[in-house]
């Protein structure tokens, strides 16, 4: 049977070369390509009415926004003074009503021509001669016979991104509409399912071929529905079962070493810690142990809050590994704080004899090639460092575990390089971002996730308050009081541009105006993004040992840097900064048994706002969302401390994508689904790829065969990612 579906468009009626160059443009070239190439938005009589009905609304009371349909009557370019207005004068079948435009005259002109038809949207009113009027209404042309279709049918119009490309052809919108039907009318009939039988009937949801007819051209807004629904599922399913193949191919194909536990040692180690482990901690290394001492690599992702221990249990994971004779790596997203890393490790693992070392980008030739040489040759076994551990002159003796800290920073790519460095190692993905469960169901589903949900017991939550920029000069004196009481203070403010240069002076600035004029009494440093990382390190050397009460600093102080002492942070313009952001610096204060303190700082009138209203989610609509985030954000620092609670108020402002983009996962992205919104959704799909996969993990079933044929022709890419960890 011919494929119909790969002609080109060239030869659908209206179209020909020159069309289908400028459809090629925008990556249509086949009749496939155009039937998928879906409409942005509807036109759905459900929410027409005529111009009589929309006065009676006025009367009444009514202040939203209404469609209505039109025929242009006359336009007129009036003039008042300087000002241009641009007027259309428009009828129904009931009546009369004008359009108006202030801007954009010139543009508005040539678009409406007498005798056209439109549909106009907007909020309507009552002019002072009784008037009906629409001022800058959004608008869409239709046909002559769409309109009258409309009022005798009910027909939901359909309309499409027209790119330039296609608008230099003189394709506009119902020229489209046109092509596109005479495609779905003729071909949709041939398009080949992509999900098996038994799941269409299990799922009760529609074929594909009824699917993309019905997303074109649907008959009702009920059928339109069950076939986005369709799209959705099918969408989910397949970024599932990239996830399930992900996960099998870690737990069934690859085996890694089994380690023993040698209790002895590690019972010394912990009785020489400062410090008890939490029940969490416990609960968590005992999954991680299960892990360790199987064949089959582990493959864990382990969430905690800032400041609840993670990097303890990744230490003690890595002893067991060392004591096996294995060495172990951790990747931090930063050169200052795996050379932190290194130096609290170096210290805590010296009496058990276990040798350590450090590789980062800035070190000294000499150091650099004594630290590969030890590594080579299994000299060390516990090796700390940032992107340079992956370099292709980094060869390891014996690899056994892969720890990633802040692991969202690293894209999957550079995962997969590390792993590749072992023969099929342990792999544990450290995050102090806190990933919402729907998240990890869909991106992180292949991992197996624990979760420290309890801070050490000695630490008392971080007060945050949020003061006007009028109130900085309280702040300061409470700066200045506390340094009394031996409490240290970050200063924090935010980068405008991404701009080294503009950092420097900015951080060079504040420096001076804070050391200058506002705490001149106090010994003052200063911390940025253009020191290398052994400058900053001995900054913040200086500022541990307390050579400075207060140290100013931009970002850079944001992920894992640990000063006891430092109880008090200022974030100046907190405004501008993310809610994950925000709470990663509020972390880098209340490290001891002291009360600390998160001092917000913003514009008044939002200091204002946000300590007058709490917003509830529930209650409001995406647009308010939309309209307040920035008051959210600032009240739901106040409201939580919890990194938890504050992920999932993330999800909802910013949406999946800004958290946790597919790039870093190497999952394809979704065009249909929002796992936020469609998370009952999400579970359906993933049981049903889970529950394939599981009983036929190479997919050779017959019933599955449709499944197999889908992944290997449109997510080949993804199923290579799919056999990393």
């Amino acid at each position: 049977m011919p494929d119909n579906l790969s002609t080109s468009v060239q030869y659908l009626k209206s179209v020909g070369p020159k069309r289908a160059e400028a459809f090629s443009k925008i990556g249509i070239n086949t009749v496939r390509d155009l039937l998928f190439y879906f409409p942005t938005k509807y036109l759905d009589r459900s929410n027409i009415l005529n111009s009589v009905k929309v006065v009676q609304y006025l009367i009444n009371g009514y202040e939203g926004e209404v469609t209505i349909l039109g025929k242009v009557v006359s336009n007129d370019l009036i003039r008042y003074g300087r000002k241009q207005i641009f007027k259309v004068r428009m009828k129904d079948n009931a009546g009369f009503f004008e359009c108006v435009w202030f801007q954009g005259v010139k543009y508005f002109k040539d678009v409406f021509n007498e005798g056209d038809h439109f549909a106009i949207s907007a909020k309507p009113v009552l002019t002072k001669y009784g008037n009906l009027q629409f001022a800058h209404p959004d608008f869409d042309r239709i046909t002559e016979n769409e309109s009258k279709e409309f009022l005798n049918t009910g027909k939901i119009i359909p309309f499409y991104r027209i790119k330039k490309e296609l608008r230099s052809t003189n394709l506009g919108d119902f020229s489209i509409r046109k092509i596109i039907h005479q495609a779905v009318e003729t071909f949709s009939g041939q398009i080949r399912e992509t999900l098996p039988a038994h799941i269409l009937e299990e799922q009760k949801i529609n074929t594909l071929s009824e699917a993309v007819h019905n997303i074109h051209f649907p008959e009702t807004q009920q059928k339109l529905d069950d076939s986005l629904y369709r799209m959705k599922f099918e969408e989910l399913f397949y970024f599932e079962c990239l996830v399930a193949l992900r996960k099998i191919f870690i737990k069934q194909k690859r085996k890694g070493a089994a380690f023993k536990i040698h209790s002895e040692p590690l019972k010394k180690f912990l009785s020489s810690l400062p410090f008890k482990l939490t029940n969490a901690q416990l609960k968590v290394l005992g999954e991680i142990r299960r892990d360790l001492e199987s064949n089959q690599p582990m493959n864990r992702l382990l969430q905690g809050d800032v400041g609840s221990g993670k990097t303890i249990v990744a230490l003690i994971s890595m002893l067991i590994v060392a004591l096996n004779g294995y060495q172990s790596v951790i990747m931090a997203p930063t050169e200052i704080l795996a050379d932190q890393h290194y130096k609290r490790i170096l210290k805590m693992v010296e009496q058990l004899g276990i040798k350590v070392s450090c590789l980062i980008g800035g070190q000294k030739k000499s150091g650099r090639e004594q630290a590969l040489l030890d590594i080579r040759n299994g000299e060390t076994q516990i090796i700390i460092g940032t992107h340079a551990l992956i370099e292709e002159n980094v060869e390891y003796y014996k690899l056994g575990l892969a720890v990633i800290d802040e692991q969202h920073r690293f894209g999957v790519v550079q995962r997969t390089k590390l792993i590749r460095k072992g023969i099929q190692p342990d792999v544990l993905v450290m995050t102090a971002t806190p990933i919402p469960r729907t998240l990890s169901m869909t991106i992180y589903g292949d991992l197996d996730v624990s979760v420290i949900d309890e801070m050490p017991i000695n630490r008392k939550p971080v007060k945050t308050v949020l003061r006007g920029e009028s109130k900085l000069p309280d702040v300061y004196n409470f700066i200045r009081d506390k340094a009394k009481e031996g409490y240290q203070t970050f200063l924090v403010y935010p980068l405008v541009e991404e701009s080294e240069k503009l950092e420097l002076k900015a951080a060079e600035t504040h420096f001076k105006e804070i050391k200058e004029f506002y705490l001149p009494d106090l010994k003052i440093g200063l911390i940025h993004g253009r020191m290398n990382w052994q400058q900053k390190e001995n900054v913040m050397f200086d500022f541990a040992q307390k050579k400075f009460d207060v140290l100013v600093s931009t970002t850079v102080i944001e992920v894992g840097i640990d000063i006891p002492d430092a109880n008090i942070i200022v974030i100046n313009d907190a405004f501008r900064f993310g809610l994950s952001q925000l709470h990663q610096l509020r972390g880098r204060v209340g490290r001891s048994d002291k009360q600390a303190y998160c001092v917000l700082i913003t514009k008044d009138e939002f200091a204002v706002k946000t300590n007058q209203y709490s917003f509830n989610f529930e209650y409001l609509s995406p647009e308010q969302i939309e309209k307040h985030k920035t008051i959210i954000r600032l009240n739901a620092m106040l409201k939580y401390n919890s990194g938890f609670d504050l992920a999932e108020v993330d999800l909802k402002l910013r949406g999946p994508g800004d958290l946790f983009g597919t790039k870093q996962s190497g999952l394809p992205e979704l065009k249909f689904a929002d796992v936020m919104n469609d998370f009952d959704l999400l579970s359906k799909a993933r049981d049903a790829a889970f529950k394939i996969i599981e009983h036929d993990p190479s997919l050779t079933g017959e019933k599955n065969f449709i499944v197999r044929k889908t992944l290997k022709e449109n997510f080949s890419e993804s199923i290579l990612f799919s056999q990393t960890a």
